[in-house]
């Protein structure tokens, strides 16, 4: 045991960091995230948005803690999730999730992918010129292990459960006349799962720093209510109404913040400065910051410098063209489908720039629904297992608020063209001729 530090949180109060977790919190890697914003650029719509992923991390450090204890975990469990939830965030890019899909077809890459190179040491995470400061240290993994901590079995809980992992369904247990997987996911679910440590911190955060009132839930009776039954994490019946205003919360918040039309423009618009760079630009990323990316991409010039001195100066591109789902006929949906592909995106924005004369580079074309399920897998699932007695239903099941929810879009335009405010008329017409003749 090293010590320990309170530290004060905007959102949670005080939290009690010792041992190991202060060792890894106080570590270069984690202190990197003090330079990431928590939601990107959207400091440009809510000023006050400037919180951290570092604020994040220890948020989520916290309720895992909380849930950790409500579900009288043993201290080996407790201690492999609490360090799964400080290191969830270690490998995000600059802006979070803004240059996602941006990374992933360049350098085929997730965040989850570069946390767990991090975590083990096999990414660089201290530039060279810094190695006189900062000195030689081991990897997160080693202090994990010397901590008697697993780190094979904590970089496997932060892995999504959408992505493939070593997981798999192996025992078939049948009670009464309800059948199970023999297996512990409840672990893992803490962290990534329907109702986990992970939204329930960034809803209450953001909803916190932007102002908006959609984000609050009812964190207590979540906490009351939870529940491990074969091996799944389960919310009691009880809890019913506390789930529903999280799942609430979180559409709402995705509809009014995430996906906020002016939000999506400054995203997009960064996303243009780093496709116009040279792929040089994201060597080593997991070492940057918003600050220091933003620099490398102002010093590469041309249309990348253009964008990022106007992401500066807050001039936004503006919308040329926007459909809703609901004035489109199916095969045009069949169309925009396509566009999902990155590639293809790319490809049609090009057309739009030669039909309307002007360069690609000033030509955005948002079809967010493949990002929406790179950044937030959860998104569509409302499927909490509700615990009544001794069977387990879905959430839908007890609730048709949870129903609707599967099916409402958080965002409310299914295809969005933007381009600067003197373009606008002739991106417009070019961009609905070809997308839709």
């Amino acid at each position: 045991m090293s010590g320990f530090k309170v530290i004060h949180d905007g959102v949670h109060g005080s939290v009690r960091l010792e041992g190991v977790f202060l060792n890894i919190f106080e570590r270069p890697e984690m202190q990197r995230l003090h330079g990431v914003h928590q939601l990107g650029l959207a400091y440009l719509v809510f000023p006050g948005a400037n919180h951290t992923r570092l604020e994040h991390s220890l948020g989520t450090f916290y309720i895992a803690g909380k849930m950790a204890s409500a579900l009288e975990l043993p201290a080996e469990e407790k201690r492999q999730v609490l360090a799964a939830a400080l290191l969830h965030d270690l490998g995000h890019p600059p802006f979070s999730h803004t240059l996602e899909a941006v990374i992933k077809d360049r350098l085929g890459l997730t965040h989850m992918d570069v946390t767990r190179s991090v975590m083990f040491g096999d990414a660089k995470v201290v530039p060279d010129s810094a190695k006189d400061i900062v000195g030689e240290m081991e990897p997160i993994s080693e202090l994990l292990d010397a901590a008697g901590i697993v780190p094979e079995i904590v970089a496997d809980m932060i892995v999504s459960p959408t992505d493939d992992g070593e997981f798999g369904q192996s025992q078939l247990e049948v009670e009464g006349s309800q059948a199970h997987f023999g297996r512990k996911d409840y672990l893992r679910q803490i962290i990534h799962g329907p109702v986990d440590a992970d939204q329930m911190d960034y809803l209450l955060r953001d909803a916190h720093y932007t102002g908006v009132a959609h984000g609050t839930i009812d964190l207590d009776r979540l906490l009351q209510t939870i529940g491990v039954y074969h091996g799944d994490l389960v919310v009691d019946k009880g809890g019913v109404v506390a789930v529903e205003g999280l799942l609430v919360a979180r559409a709402l918040m995705y509809t009014s913040v995430y996906f906020h039309k002016t939000v999506r423009i400054a995203e997009m618009m960064l996303c243009k400065a780093v496709e116009n760079a040279d792929e040089s630009v994201l060597r080593d990323i997991q070492m940057d910051t918003d600050c220091s990316l933003s620099e490398k991409l102002i010093a590469a010039g041309g249309d990348s410098r253009r964008i990022m001195m106007m992401l500066r100066y807050r001039k936004l591109y503006k919308k040329a063209l926007s459909i809703t789902t609901g004035e489109m006929e199916e095969r045009q949906l069949d169309r925009l489908l396509a566009l999902t592909d990155y590639r293809k995106r790319r490809a049609m924005e090009a057309e739009i720039a030669e039909k309307a004369g002007i360069r690609t580079a000033d030509v955005i074309l948002d079809v967010p629904e493949k990002e929406l399920l790179i950044s937030e897998p959860r998104i569509g699932k409302t499927e909490v297992p509700i615990l009544n007695g001794d069977r387990v239903k879905p959430l839908t099941k007890h609730s048709p608020i949870a129903k609707a929810l599967q099916s409402r879009s958080v965002h409310d335009w299914a295809v969005m063209v933007s381009t600067p405010a003197k373009h606008k008329d002739a991106v417009g017409k070019a961009a609905e001729r070809l997308l839709f003749s």
